[in-house]
């Protein structure tokens, strides 16, 4: 028994923490078939709690760092607790090969945060993304299945990191008001940038720096997608679907951005529900693939 009674109510939690906090996510989870829909949801809320650990501006770091010590404890026993998401990524790993020992690289990404890291190059940068997207990437992949494909598990990481980049450009303002810069110190070097915010809100780019910039990382961006988008072939209709519209959504955000980085300068840009869904909508249609 768990903590809401039976495994069935652990996967419900972990549907609705899903649907009411994964704003991109949820358009492709769902497009699975129940049961797979149901373990991504538990994968999602588990990488959720170790999330908000990271993002708790109220906590300390020494706090911060407990927490995600006690989340790969509970990692190292998943029975050991009747928390629901962990009964539900327990019941998941039973049932499909899911690689737990990415949510240990997540756990190490959010540390990266927690403790502070400047990135000097882009390699830099990858390894960070590695952990804290291409780590979610393996997961899913661990839920998709796929035809046999060695590199499989390449492709699914190389795609998570290009949706971190996407996050990226997206919040440089946010995480920069936030204390955090995660553009590599050489490309800001490369541009001439030095990130503020003017008196106005706004992100400063005086001498077009700053768009020169976010210009080039989205065609560094898309050359990830590129990559990682070599996966989809070797899943199944319904997973190649949802791996598509979650992709997809970030996709066009990342268009969005380069179309005029501006956007970004004063709010975090986002597409609205339509507009997802119809990415949605063209990713289980294969229109677009």
């Amino acid at each position: 028994m768990t903590a809401l009674g039976t495994v069935d109510e652990a996967y419900a939690h972990c549907a609705e923490v899903t649907r009411k906090q994964a704003r991109n996510f949820y358009y492709g989870i769902r497009l699975l078939p129940p049961d797979k829909r149901a373990a991504l949801c538990a994968v999602y809320a588990l990488a959720r709690i170790i999330d908000d650990i990271g993002d708790d501006t109220e906590a300390s770091a020494e706090a911060k760092l407990q927490g995600l010590a006690g989340v790969r404890k509970s990692l190292g026993d998943l029975s050991a607790t009747a928390d629901p998401v962990y009964v539900a990524v327990a019941d998941a790993a039973r049932r499909y090969p899911i690689p737990l020992g990415a949510f240990e690289e997540l756990l190490d990404g959010v540390e990266m945060d927690v403790t502070g890291r400047e990135y000097v190059r882009f390699e830099e940068l990858v390894e960070y993304c590695r952990c804290v997207a291409g780590s979610v990437g393996r997961l899913c992949l661990g839920v998709f299945g796929s035809r046999p494909e060695p590199n499989a598990p390449v492709y699914a990481d190389e795609l998570g990191i290009a949706l971190q980049q996407t996050n990226i450009l997206r919040d440089i303002r946010e995480d920069l008001l936030g204390g955090r810069v995660y553009l590599p110190k050489e490309d800001l070097d490369r541009f001439g940038v030095e990130l503020s915010v003017g008196p106005d809100g706004k992100l400063a780019d005086p001498e077009g720096g700053l768009t020169a910039l976010i210009h080039d990382s989205a065609a560094r961006a898309r050359d990830w997608y590129s990559r990682g988008l070599r996966l989809v072939p070797s899943l199944d209709g319904r997973s190649a679907a949802c791996c598509t519209a979650m992709s997809g959504i970030y996709r066009t955000l990342l268009d969005r951005i380069d179309e005029q980085p501006a956007r970004v300068f004063d709010r975090r840009l986002s597409l609205s529900g339509r507009e997802k869904a119809v990415v949605a909508f063209r990713a289980l249609t294969g229109i677009g693939r």
